[in-house]
């Protein structure tokens, strides 16, 4: 019996998070966040998609994303295989990387995507020993991004959309901060 297939909508924003096997960390240096980027740039090149938020963690990753072209699950295929055969040539491992399929979930506009974009990226603040005293230190997150308001150097982000979903006369990156948004 096959899994139950996900439901993916063309025009959908949907919250996505990959999770290392048994908690186990997956990005644990820089060259290992690097080597995501490369691979979401080289889907990206033969499946089209937008990362309006993204974090990622030491054993986990999250991203807010659109897949306009191809569903979600051929898109997750495509990234979570590149990476777990990178992660297992590179650190030598064997066995599974991830902990489960990937999660995913639909995100309603407008609410749906601030409050979920704003959880993405309050995610190195709020864990049991914040990794940073503030998100715009982080420096594997959309975050810094929105808040010195820089061009992304990946293909794949736009940073259009989430500050046109704030109240008017509030910026995004001040809208993140605050807790319980």
């Amino acid at each position: 019996m096959g899994r139950p297939r996900r439901d993916w909508h063309a025009n959908g924003y949907y919250h996505i998070t990959m999770r290392g096997n048994n908690r186990q960390n997956i990005f644990t240096d820089h060259m290992d966040v690097n080597e995501y980027y490369r691979i979401l740039t080289s889907v990206y090149g033969k499946f089209p998609f937008e990362v309006h938020a993204y974090c990622i963690m030491t054993n986990h990753v999250h991203l807010l994303l659109r897949s306009p072209h191809v569903s979600l699950g051929i898109l997750m295929a495509q990234i979570n295989k590149r990476y777990s055969d990178y992660y297992r040539r590179r650190h030598d491992f064997v066995g599974q990387i991830y902990q489960n399929r990937y999660y995913s979930k639909e995100v309603p506009l407008p609410t749906g995507m601030l409050q979920v974009s704003a959880y993405i990226h309050r995610n190195p603040i709020e864990t049991n020993v914040p990794m940073v005293s503030q998100l715009q230190l982080y420096p594997y997150s959309s975050f810094p991004l929105y808040y010195y308001q820089r061009k992304s150097p990946h293909p794949f982000v736009r940073l259009d959309v989430l500050p046109s979903l704030v109240p008017a006369g509030t910026e995004y990156a001040t809208w993140c901060q605050v807790p319980g948004t």
